[in-house]
């Protein structure tokens, strides 16, 4: 299994378009980005994205056109389902995979596109392509947000998407011991908001799950680069 972190960016990115911030102008200067988030997970010969964000298009150039065989969906937020889109007249329209609530909206706005649509309830199992996949509810009001869990030869990825560090006890339990965790980090830690984590809740929570290796990701331009377990665009895990 191989998994590529698109992007590790919020719903604005990093640059922020128009902001001369200390660390919107170190991106400037260095052509760095935080393109929103986004996971191309590879296994068995097969490609699924895990959300597909609005940078698309320019996150599978960057990883060179692979065909995407399924994707899944988190939940309805322009940042992480609005890219579906750069699939009109590329390819064939992959098989999408989402909670019923998130399916039904997400869906809905695509449904121009056709294609296969499986509603998979949280916390049920699925297999694609030899890979388990499993919906896991976080918390993130007002708006119904999973995680997902990835299990395959030994190995057990988490994504928490995006949500506070208060999740339902089965999604916690599910993600204890994980080999690697996707941990939501929007803010640096003197800040706080309570739909997200700030660093240290991220890092707090990692620590909690007691996950092999961890990284920050939905990171907003307020946060510094390089802290230690930042994710980073392009950053490559194998197992």
């Amino acid at each position: 299994m191989r998994v590529v972190l698109l992007g590790t960016g919020d719903a604005i990115g990093t640059p922020r378009i128009g902001c001369s911030c200390t660390q919107c102008t170190h991106a400037y200067d260095h052509g760095l980005q935080r393109l929103r988030t986004s996971l191309l997970v590879e296994y068995g010969g097969h490609h699924i994205l895990v959300d597909t964000g609005p940078d698309l298009r320019q996150q599978l150039l960057a990883s060179g056109s692979p065909h995407i065989d399924a994707v899944l969906w988190t939940h309805g937020h322009y940042d992480h389902f609005m890219g579906f889109g750069e699939f009109y007249r590329v390819q064939k329209v992959p098989v999408a995979y989402a909670p019923p609530p998130v399916m039904d909206y997400c869906g809905g706005i695509f449904r121009f596109l056709g294609g296969e649509r499986h509603p998979v309830p949280a916390y049920s199992r699925f297999s694609l392509f030899g890979l388990s996949c499993t919906f896991l509810p976080v918390t993130h009001p007002p708006a119904y947000t999973c995680g997902v869990l990835l299990e395959a030869d030994g190995v057990r990825i988490g994504y928490t998407s995006d949500t506070n560090s208060q999740l339902p006890g089965e999604t916690a339990r599910m993600l204890k011991g994980v080999d690697l965790l996707f941990v939501d980090a929007l803010l640096p830690s003197h800040l706080h908001v309570p739909k997200h984590m700030n660093y240290q809740e991220a890092c707090d929570l990692a620590g909690t799950l007691d996950a092999g290796d961890y990284r920050c990701v939905h990171q907003s331009h307020h946060l510094p680069w390089g802290l230690p377990h930042l994710g980073c665009d392009n950053e490559t895990f194998s197992f």
